[in-house]
């Protein structure tokens, strides 16, 4: 509102004069397509462990600059050296940023938990993130996981990187009358624990995405952007602009709040893994928010 008033001070809110959209107004930045976006890498679990350089190359020929690994069955580095990664991703322009790690096996074991530390802080990443937890019985339980982000966060912070937590839908489902991811949020510190959101399956869950971002979206650095739509009541990915979620003013919302990095994920096609990618991809290149 304020930008609105300067404006039209300043004698150039005459009608004609040039097309403000109301996000433009409200968001006080005018809307752009992305310059920089990423991939989680779990994207192309099926073909990836076969050939990851050859893979990683394709991603980045298709635009993707940042990638988000995940433990696969090579480890989160696929095999290579943290140095040898680096200098494998610095050659195709591309940063690693983020992993999702085995955190349910190394949570309250310093030690364990210290060696995908080391592993990510020489490859160059900033964010260990922990994937999946699944549902909680009691909201004791998720006390319990949230004493444990806080112990294990404050470690990762400690050397020199961020902890932080991915969303599915069942942290966004209410249980005895409160919202486990909430409680989350209230419930660990900001200094040691961040958050990666799904905006897939906050969807899911039936929240509103706008106003939970407009409320803690302080807490969140990076988030996955992925398009799901319902057949037969359930939720089936597919790729972006085809489905449910509007991505344009969750997207808007979501820059507006600070999140740093812009993380494509797809776990169902509807053809070949590697051409949802490039589709992934031409639809963020031309998403304008």
């Amino acid at each position: 509102m304020q930008r609105r008033l300067f404006l039209k001070q300043a004698g150039f809110l005459s009608a004609g004069a040039f097309a403000l959209n109301q996000t433009d107004l409200l968001a006080g930045a005018p809307a752009e397509t992305f310059k920089t976006f990423g991939v989680q890498l779990y994207s192309v679990r099926d073909v990836l462990p076969k050939d990851p350089k050859g893979i990683m190359t394709q991603l980045a020929q298709m635009g993707y600059k940042q990638f988000e690994s995940y433990s696969g069955p090579q480890g989160f580095l696929w095999g290579m050296s943290p140095k040898e990664i680096k200098s494998f991703l610095n050659d195709q322009g591309v940063t690693m940023v983020s992993t999702h790690f085995n955190y349910g096996a190394q949570a309250g074991k310093p030690d364990e938990l210290k060696k995908s530390i080391d592993m990510a802080s020489e490859a160059g990443l900033s964010y260990l993130l922990c994937p999946y937890i699944g549902a909680q019985k009691t909201m004791d339980d998720w006390k319990r996981i949230a004493d444990g982000f806080n112990r294990d966060g404050e470690l990762v912070r400690k050397s020199g990187l961020k902890f932080g937590y991915h969303n599915h839908d069942y942290s966004f489902k209410p249980l005895d009358g409160q919202i486990p991811q909430e409680f989350l949020l209230a419930n660990t510190d900001p200094k040691n624990v961040m958050f990666e959101l799904d905006l897939c399956w906050i969807d899911v869950a039936g929240q509103d995405t706008i106003a939970h971002l407009k409320k803690y979206g302080k807490r969140y650095e990076l988030c996955h952007i992925k398009d799901y739509t319902k057949q037969n009541g359930k939720p089936v990915q597919n790729d972006l602009g085809k489905g449910a979620v509007d991505f344009k003013k969750t997207l808007r919302v979501a820059k507006d709040s600070g999140i740093k990095y812009f993380i494509v994920e797809q776990e169902e096609y509807p053809q070949a893994v590697m051409t949802s990618m490039k589709n992934d991809a031409e639809y963020m290149k031309k998403l304008v928010v």
